[in-house]
């Protein structure tokens, strides 16, 4: 019997195969999330002791105790045998920010970094053509970052594989209903489309909101061409002008939109280069890797000079280079990161991202280090990786101040 199967299998059509094998694995992720994840489990963020939390308002610990004492601030849990370690949420932190900030007029930008009237919104874009590069692991860690120093960011994910969507705790093939991607804000069929803003989700990690993905995005690849030859969109309807349209819609919410853009130069990845002020090409130093981000650069040139060629007008406030899984102990990794340096100069950021177990072991986890426990990993592979990871991702937002003008 078992040989009879077998053998039938042997002669499986190739589609057939794929089709059993997509419903075998599917099946068998489903059965492994509810084991992990029951259903009324949801993804959480940690709490921070007293004086991680006054050390991410800019305070001292007996302030921030002060504040608690005199009901200044929000309560924060009591652990402990007496009751005397407190624990802040993020949303906590934020609050506390924010009362900060109102009661310190002079100091509310150093409480509260949040965009001002008239500063513009960033719209940063991370992309490269090669897998491995960290793109997605770079995208979650700066939308981290960002939220804890009190930033509100919108994230969203233009890759149909959607790993930004799963490393937020959204299951792409499972939570993301039709019409739920931003392909339901761009698509053509004036009928279906629906407002950017109700598919924009709330996250676990205070500040931050999500647009998922999941294999839907495919279809504005697929139906993009046609649009062109049926001359559909003109002005910001225009299938480049698309995605930065949507986006304006929502733009007072957010200080910082963080776009993980899918690894090829498709329709999406046009329409997101189009509307990003700011642009991030992760690149892992190795030669095939430095190779594959050199045709990047060529056809993105050659793209984006007929996306201008046809009234797109194409100004990035800075691109950068995120240096990421480098070893600097590793000779021709270290040959490959001087010659990066000596063609683009300060174009390639001064942190990189080091090699490290720690980001690898969070990311079996589905979380960023700046979400791990103490004793998760090694306190000193940890702290290690988390400067960093930090280093980077300080120089990112002190590009994003500059631009708005700030010391």
């Amino acid at each position: 019997m078992i040989q009879a199967v077998e053998h039938r299998l042997e002669h499986e059509p190739s589609i057939a195969k794929i089709t059993r094998h997509s419903r075998l694995l599917a099946a068998q992720l489903q059965a492994l999330r509810s084991e992990l994840y029951p259903p009324e489990a949801k993804k959480a963020l940690k709490t921070f002791t007293s004086r991680e939390a006054a050390a991410m308002v800019g305070i001292a610990e007996s302030t921030l105790r002060q504040m608690s004492l005199d009901g200044e601030s929000a309560a924060p849990e009591l652990h402990g045998k007496d009751n005397r370690r407190r624990a802040y949420t993020l949303r906590q932190i934020n609050e506390i920010r924010e009362h900060l900030a109102v009661k310190r007029p002079k100091e509310a930008l150093s409480f509260l970094p949040r965009r001002r009237p008239g500063e513009k919104l960033q719209i940063i874009v991370l992309a490269n053509f090669k897998g491995g590069s960290a793109k997605t692991t770079s995208s979650v860690h700066l939308a981290h970052f960002l939220a804890l120093e009190g930033l509100r960011v919108l994230a969203i994910d233009l890759d149909p594989q959607a790993s930004l969507s799963t490393m937020f705790g959204v299951q792409p093939e499972l939570d993301v209903d039709d019409n739920q991607t931003v392909y339901g804000a761009i698509r053509y069929d004036d009928e279906a489309r629906v407002p950017l803003s109700s598919i924009i989700r709330k996250t676990y990690f205070d500040g931050i909101d999500l647009v998922p993905g999941n294999l839907e995005l495919m279809e504005y690849e697929h139906e993009t061409p046609q649009a062109i030859a049926r001359g559909d969109g003109r002005g910001d309807a225009m299938f480049f002008r698309r995605l930065r349209s949507v986006i304006g819609s929502v733009e007072e919410n957010y200080d910082v939109v963080l776009i993980d853009a899918p690894p090829q130069l498709g329709y999406l990845t046009l329409g997101a280069l189009y509307a990003a002020t700011a642009l991030l090409v992760t690149v892992h130093p190795a030669m095939l890797d430095v190779s594959s981000m050199s045709q990047f650069l060529k056809m993105t040139s050659d793209i984006l000079q007929v996306i201008e060629d046809s009234g797109g007008n194409l100004e990035h406030d800075f691109v950068r280079y995120l240096l990421t899984r480098h070893n600097p102990h590793d000779v021709p990794q270290v040959n490959i990161v001087a010659l990066l340096r000596s063609l683009f100069g300060s174009d390639v950021l001064a942190p990189f991202v080091v090699e490290t177990t720690a980001i690898a072991n969070a990311g079996l986890e589905k979380k960023s280090l700046y979400e791990m426990e103490k004793g998760a990993v090694g306190r000193d592979t940890l702290n290690r990786a988390l400067e960093s990871v930090d280093a980077v991702n300080r120089e990112i937002l002190n590009h994003i101040k500059q631009v708005w003008g700030r010391p």
